[in-house]
């Protein structure tokens, strides 16, 4: 991706500032608003903040209004006893003295998680899969001389490398390995079929695919059809075998295999760093649930302060032992590919996600927090008694992706797992809010304590604001967890726009603010419930009727497993419910009245 597309796609709040041509030919772009201005500092007449090597903008705040003005730039060096020039206008507020050189700038990125703990905490152990153990040291030194192996095979600053793999020790390196090499990583969704993989393989131009053994077929056929469709390079495949494993699969069409791919890197490689944090990370794919996928843009700054706030959100300590149900291709692992290093933590990798290996790990490895949907908390609560086995320390999980029901929360909790709910979007880099647990509520009934735990909550430290506003005056909602809006966002962690779709993120960022799609109510402490998306609220009779609030009651039958609820068509009413309801094993068909 070159810079001609970052400038056309870098809008991060609704369009964008402008651009600087330098000496050195570099074409830089900013983000409008809080993906990369200090919202959170409270002068009343302005910050001024650096944005690139020698570029300084005044932001002035009037009220609701902002106002951004160059006051300086375009000079050969700030580095060296450099300062705010005074200023007329200033009215006494001179910022003479202030400098940024290369001990107080260097851009905010992930990658300075690892070189820590290689450092600091080398010997401890960084991951574990099946009979494969590594220290902290060796996973900085393969991904260090992965990144060298990605400059071999021709791969340059701002390319993208893509993935398709479940969650084994490869798809963690690379988290780490394709920003090194200044590439942008692309975790593209490994149960996605074979046409639609081409088809993100085209819109991203990765240069690279890594593939998992299991997904070989799946490439092979992607690439075939992509070949059809187009004259372009097609991309590089690199296989992921797995020596815990037996393949039949024929690998012998295979140029580039990972280990040995790894085995050819320098030691020595030199990490090429963001020119600026605002340069792009990860390109992550939308579900396309309501329409095509789009490419959601991550930044170096954005994953860095969501890796830290989804830390804090998951209330890790130093030495967290993490089992990996979330899987990496979704908005990065939330993050905590990242976040995990910043704590200095264990990564458990799992291959598939099944009860006994849950239950085995947890009690195996001391696993102190895991994340996953709902649906899988769903299949914990409801695996086989001879799957289980208990747990006699604390252990943390995380649930979000949708609104869990209230009912599955309380049988997690009754297995000796402590639930914690967290909510955002793709294009929020996975976490934005989470319901944060107040003491009181210890004393309430449990049926109440769960109800509390499935809202939403409130935003972590690394967003500016969330609110929930009326689409069309956009005026805020009442907390009196009734009247529905939708759930807006904003701050350093929404995304930095849709990879070469500049109208849905001219859209999507309308009147200041992400727009989510989520319906959601804000209640009397200010705490957010989502409702249902906008798209799947069902309007039958003039009436609004939630699909999850259906969903949570159908939850209350002790046979019903998993439920979904829909719109029907009707002539009477335009719309009325339906529900899908698949039933617990063993369990009678209920009749449709019960």
């Amino acid at each position: 991706m070159d810079f001609a597309t970052l400038r056309s796609m870098n809008g991060g709040g609704g369009g964008l500032i402008c651009a600087f041509n330098f000496s050195n030919g570099v074409s830089n772009t900013f983000p409008r608003s809080s993906c990369f201005l200090h919202q959170h500092m409270n002068h009343k007449r302005f910050i001024m903040m650096k944005l690139c090597n020698n570029v300084i903008l005044r932001h002035y705040y009037y009220s609701n209004s902002r106002k951004t003005q160059i006051i300086f730039s375009a000079h050969s060096s700030l580095n060296n006893n450099s300062h705010y020039p005074n200023d007329d206008d200033d009215q006494g507020s001179s910022m003479e003295g202030v400098v940024f050189c290369d001990a107080n700038s260097s851009p905010l990125t992930p990658i300075s998680f690892l070189e820590r703990a290689a450092r600091f905490c080398g010997e401890r152990t960084s991951l574990v899969y099946g009979s494969l153990e590594y220290k902290w040291s060796d996973t900085y030194q393969r991904c260090l001389k992965l990144a060298s192996s990605l400059t071999q095979l021709g791969i340059s600053p701002g390319d993208v490398v893509a993935t398709l793999s479940p969650n084994v020790p490869a798809m963690y390196e690379l988290h780490f390995a394709v920003p090194m090499a200044g590439a942008i990583i692309c975790t593209l969704n490994s149960r996605l079929d074979a046409s639609m993989v081409s088809v993100l393989l085209e819109h991203s131009q990765a240069k690279i695919l890594f593939v998992d053994y299991q997904l070989l077929e799946v490439a092979r056929s992607a690439l075939d059809l992509l070949c059809k469709r187009t004259s372009s390079k097609l991309p590089i495949l690199v296989l992921i075998a797995d020596s815990d494993s037996d393949s039949t699969i024929d690998t012998s069409s295979i140029s580039y295999e990972y280990e040995m791919l790894l085995a050819n890197g320098e030691k020595g490689f030199e990490i090429v760093r963001p020119k600026s944090e605002m340069d792009p990370i990860s390109i992550n794919y939308t579900s396309g649930t309501t329409s095509r996928p789009k490419g959601v843009i991550f930044s170096h700054r954005g994953a860095y302060l969501n890796s830290l706030a989804t830390v804090l959100l998951f209330r890790m300590d130093l030495f967290p032992v993490y089992l990996w149900t979330v899987p990496m291709f979704h908005c990065n692992g939330w993050c905590l590919p990242w976040g995990v290093a910043a704590q200095f933590g264990t990564n458990i990798c799992l291959r598939k996600v099944k009860p006994k290996d849950i239950f085995d790990n947890v009690t195996n490895y001391k696993v102190t927090h895991l994340g996953g949907a709902p649906t899988v908390l769903n299949m914990i609560v409801n695996s086989a008694s001879f799957d289980r086995k208990p747990i006699d320390h604390k252990v943390l999980a995380m649930t979000g992706g949708s609104p869990p029901p209230p009912q599955i929360i309380a049988k997690m909790e009754e297995l000796g797992f402590t639930v914690s709910h967290l909510y955002g979007l793709t294009e929020t880099y996975g976490p934005g809010t989470f319901c944060v647990w107040k003491p009181e509520w210890d004393l309430l009934a449990p049926q109440e304590r769960s109800r509390l735990k499935a809202r939403q909550g409130i935003p972590h430290v690394g967003l500016d604001e969330i609110d929930i506003k009326d689409p069309e005056t956009m005026e805020s909602v009442p907390n009196d967890g009734k009247t529905m809006g939708e759930v807006m966002f904003r701050g350093n962690t929404v995304m930095s726009g849709y990879l070469r779709d500049l109208k849905a993120t001219k859209e999507v960022f309308k009147d200041g603010w992400f727009h989510s799609g989520d319906l959601g109510v804000k209640h009397q402490d200010g705490y957010i419930e989502i409702k249902d998306r906008l798209k799947d609220i069902i309007i039958s009779g003039g009436e609004n009727i939630s699909s999850v609030e259906v969903e949570t009651v159908l939850y209350n039958h002790p046979a019903v497993l998993e439920a979904a609820v829909v719109a029907r068509p009707d002539n009477h009413w335009g719309q009325t419910p339906c529900a899908f309801v698949e039933l617990k094993e063993g369990t009678s068909k209920s009749n449709s009245k019960e």
